[in-house]
């Protein structure tokens, strides 16, 4: 059980405060609700390219890091098509050094030209690197697309081209942080050896005074649902032919998406998984083969990815591939063995919730989803889940007309 409290400032800041006595370190995390569906698209990349100005200093503390450092801390952040994450880690006597850089940035980005250039620059050199000069590093870049005909989810974090990145004018910039981070639109999770009162008097000390903003209602367009296969196969200079079979599945709220994500484990967790044991040890058509679900907010992606073996072809792959997804429709998971897949999954969450600042995140995560206790309830959804539940959605993943495939095929063997 995580226990926390939770109070909300004037101006809108929701706090989540996480009492750990047994820890010397604080960690301060501020989740924004932005990510890379809410940006225009014809301008895309702002969420992630916000994830890097956001360390470029503000109008009073032109050094983000180094007063971090000073207390002995250590900061980070991440972007996803959801959320922008940012956090800090410290000695809990410093906690207010974090509190001052959080509040200060949130209330008073710098926006100079030197700080947009650089940043630029590195998200630049970070998309070339990331994905267009990396073996396999596109694929998000084309599956998006594939999979997504109208949702901003059809294009990745780092946007849909460098050109958007490139083309992004100080007013551009400006609009999106005065929309986007603002105190109405944050979630901030405070975890360390404090006490209740002593939290909320630093917060209101640091935040309360920033103007509240706007919280902006979120009217995105709807995927109409698949109802053809698609498949597309792109040429490319790697090691080995890969593939990449993607499945629209339900949005993170719904009561299905805890069983889409069991049915992961079930057929390519681990290996005791069914296409570990059949595909890659049995039949040796590909030397790795996994399964996993996105854990998108909004209607996601139920993935199958791998690596062909040599002189394997897609043909043979695609065969005893839906073969084995007829199976776990027709010869659903055992008790046995559901019940084994449940205990992973607790024992991973317990594994991670030790952490204080995966605590702080998740906490973070659950509010934005409805409640901050959705930490302490999930578990039991998923110790709910019945063999019926998994053969009932699993009927409704694997369908053909459900189904996108992207295929690499290397160049370098040909």
């Amino acid at each position: 059980m995580v226990k926390f409290e939770r109070f909300t400032l004037d101006n809108g800041l929701r706090v989540i405060f996480h009492q750990d006595e047994t820890t010397p370190m604080a960690v301060v995390n501020t989740l924004y609700d932005v990510g890379a569906r809410d940006e225009n698209p014809d301008k895309t990349g702002f969420a992630h390219l916000f994830e890097h100005l956001m360390f470029g200093g503000s109008v009073n503390i032109p050094d983000f890091d180094a007063p971090l450092q000073r207390a002995g801390g250590e900061s980070n952040a991440f972007t996803s098509n959801d959320i922008t994450n940012y956090y800090d880690v410290l000695p809990a006597y410093n906690i207010e050094t974090a509190l001052w850089l959080e509040s200060d940035r949130m209330l008073s980005l710098a926006f100079t030209p030197k700080s947009l250039e650089t940043q630029r620059s590195v998200v630049i050199e970070e998309f070339k690197q990331r994905y267009l000069n990396q073996p396999y590093g596109d694929v998000w870049l084309k599956l998006r697309p594939l999979a997504y005909k109208t949702h901003p989810y059809l294009w990745a974090t780092i946007g849909k081209e460098i050109k958007h990145i490139e083309d992004a004018t100080m007013e551009d910039v400006r609009a999106f942080f005065d929309r986007y981070y603002c105190p109405a639109n944050a979630i901030l999770c405070i975890a360390g050896d404090f006490d209740l009162q002593e939290v909320k008097d630093y917060v209101n000390k640091w935040y309360g005074d920033i103007p509240s903003g706007i919280k902006h209602g979120r009217n995105l367009p709807v995927e109409a649902e698949q109802i053809e296969f698609r498949e597309e196969t792109i040429a490319r200079d790697v090691p080995s032919d890969a593939f990449y079979y993607a499945f629209r599945m339900p949005e993170r709220k719904s009561p299905d998406y805890q069983a889409a994500d069991v049915i992961s484990d079930a057929l390519g967790g681990d290996k005791s998984s069914r296409l570990y044991n059949v595909i890659q040890k049995k039949l040796k058509l590909v030397t790795e083969i996994q399964a996993y679900v996105m854990g998108s907010l909004d209607e996601g992606l139920f993935l199958i990815s791998g690596k062909l073996a040599p002189e394997k072809t897609f043909a043979e792959l695609d065969n005893a591939l839906w073969t084995e997804l007829e199976k776990i429709k027709t010869e659903p998971v055992t008790a046995k063995e559901l019940e084994r897949l449940k205990n992973k999954i607790q024992t991973a969450r317990e594994f991670q919730d030790q952490g204080l600042l995966n605590r702080a995140m998740n906490l973070s995560f659950y509010e934005l989803l409805g409640d901050a206790n959705g930490i302490n309830l999930e578990m039991d959804i998923y110790a709910m889940i019945t063999v019926g539940d998994l053969q009932r959605v699993s009927t409704r993943l694997f369908r053909k007309e459900n189904c996108t495939l992207l295929k690499v095929k290397s160049t370098l063997h040909a």
